[in-house]
């Protein structure tokens, strides 16, 4: 899904904020009102914020792309300019503008959520399906070029 574009209209509905200073603080108690860990979103430079509460829409517009290192899990999350999702209690689904990298390819998530019952540890089954997609069709194509090299010799 290709980010939303923040139109008047859309501010007209919001609540949102300008300032790294405004959005580092308002992003970070929308995490934890959702009960999602306040760290989920290492931003740098915030522009601009906002969240429509009726739909659980938000976004986040930073100076430029930022890739963090979540070292306890040893991720690493690449963060474009503009993010944009929808939020519910321990969910964040429909995101745009995050990363992560598995075996050297960078998988976009579309949604993060919490364990039921609660764990502690962030689960992202879309990104789990993805990455099986993924090492199929890596193990096909592997499969598809052994065969090519057995046609090429017996030629």
């Amino acid at each position: 899904m290709s980010s939303l574009i923040i139109t008047e209209e859309l501010k007209q509905k919001a609540e949102y904020y300008y300032g790294d200073e405004k959005c580092q603080e308002k992003s970070k108690f929308l995490l934890q009102e959702v009960g999602l860990p306040r760290g989920l979103l290492p931003l740098k430079d915030i522009i601009e914020c906002g969240y429509v509460e009726e739909t659980g829409f938000v976004w986040l517009k930073q100076q430029k792309k930022i890739e963090h290192c979540f070292e306890k899990i040893g991720k690493l999350v690449s963060y474009a300019p503009e993010i944009t999702a929808y939020v519910e209690k321990g969910k964040i689904r429909e995101l745009t503008g995050v990363k992560t990298k598995e075996l050297l390819i960078w998988i976009t998530l579309t949604e993060i959520s919490l364990d039921d019952p609660p764990t502690g540890k962030l689960v992202s089954m879309e990104e789990f399906r993805q990455i099986g997609e993924v090492l199929g069709s890596l193990k096909a194509l592997m499969v598809f070029k052994d065969e090519i090299r057995i046609n090429q010799r017996q030629a």
